[in-house]
Parts: structure tokens; C-alpha cells; sequence
């Protein structure tokens, strides 16, 4: 990678860093590209040489960050597997890169999760895109297990939802801990999804 490409994207990830912390604070309608630009260290000409727009910057903000999230996902479970781990350790795994993909970027998750359910923004189609992404990680490991032929209690036909609800509790759970219960480790909520995991996907994977 050249020295201009590294430049760029260092000046995006510090536009991003800006973005997400003063939309978290303020909302997205108060938040000026002024004060993004301020926050970020950069002239306000910089936003606009990377984004189209206050509306695009955001769109590509949860966009890069939901596909962290995914990646983060996979390469828990890919870790998992060459661990000579099965379907239920990568499924542990998974939670646990999601409590520290939150943990580690508490703001960019609250955003995520309120922007998700609102139908009437522009960057609803790529935030539906990237969501389905994520979910087809863990929907992988599901499959696979089913394949393999032990799919416990979870129906071929229920695989989308259980992916679903465990990407779901993980952002969310992960969430509520942040906010309400700070004093927790992770690895007490770790522990504490995982028991619960456990009594829905017994036999999903081993």
C-alpha cells in the first residue's frame, strides 16, 4: 500500500473516530460537518475529498464498522476450528469476539442498534446488507453442524432465526453490560451467554 493510500485511510479512520463519538452524543441531525471536521483535527475540505456528504461519512461509518464486527466474527470461529474446536467452541468463540468488538467500540454499537429498526434513513439498505453479513457467519457454523448431521434441537428451518437471535442477544447484551453493569468482566458475561447458549444449542454442535 502507498504512502497516499495509508494517508487516506488514517484520515478516514480519525473522520469515523469524530463522527461516531460526537453522533453518539448529539445525534446525527445536530451534528455538523464543522464540528466533525474540528474534532477530527482536519479542515472541513478533508470531509468532503472522502465523503460525498454528512450522510455519506455515515453510512460508510457503520458500514466499515459492522464489517470489523464480521470480520472479528469470522476469524473467531476459522481460530476456533484450528483449534480442533467444534461447532459449540466456535459459537463461544464468536460471543466472545462480539462482548470485545463491543467493548472496544461502545459508541459505534449504540449506533448501530438504534439506526437498525428506522426504516426512513438513506443508509438503510447498507446497514440491512451489512447486518446480513454478520449473520451469516454465525449462520455458517449452524449449517455446518446440521450437515455433519448433529443438529440437535435446531430444525434446518430454524438456522436463520437462531443466527439471528444469537447475533441479537450477543450486541445487545453486550450493550446493557456497558451501560448497566460496568462493573462485570467479560468474562463473567462471557460465561453467563454462553450458559445460556448452552441450553437452547446443546447438541447444534460438539
Amino acid at each position: 500500500m502507498d504512502s497516499s493510500s495509508t494517508r487516506r485511510q488514517n484520515t478516514r479512520r480519525k473522520l469515523f473516530a469524530a463522527a461516531v463519538t460526537l453522533i453518539a452524543e448529539q445525534g446525527f441531525s445536530s451534528t455538523t460537518v464543522d464540528e466533525i471536521a474540528e474534532r477530527a483535527g482536519v479542515a472541513k475540505g478533508t470531509v468532503y475529498y472522502n465523503f460525498a456528504s454528512k450522510t455519506d461519512l455515515f453510512e460508510e461509518l457503520l458500514r466499515h464498522g459492522m464489517e470489523l464486527l464480521t470480520r472479528s466474527l469470522r476469524a473467531a470461529a476459522e481460530e476456533a476450528a484450528e483449534r480442533g474446536g467444534g461447532r459449540a467452541a466456535a459459537l463461544d468463540a464468536m460471543i466472545r469476539a462480539g462482548l470485545d468488538f463491543v467493548a472496544r467500540h461502545p459508541s459505534l454499537a449504540q449506533l448501530y442498534v438504534a439506526e437498525l429498526w428506522r426504516t426512513n434513513r438513506a443508509w438503510q439498505p447498507t446497514l440491512t446488507r451489512v447486518r446480513q453479513q454478520a449473520v451469516e457467519v454465525i449462520e455458517s457454523v449452524l449449517r455446518e453442524a446440521a450437515a455433519e448431521g448433529d443438529g440437535g434441537p435446531v430444525s434446518e428451518t430454524d438456522i436463520p432465526l437462531t443466527a439471528s437471535a444469537v447475533f441479537g442477544m450477543v450486541l445487545v447484551a453486550a450493550l446493557d453490560w456497558q451501560s448497566f453493569q460496568p462493573e462485570r468482566s467479560v468474562d463473567d458475561v462471557h460465561a453467563a451467554l454462553s450458559r445460556l447458549l448452552q441450553g437452547r444449542l446443546n447438541g447444534v454442535a460438539g
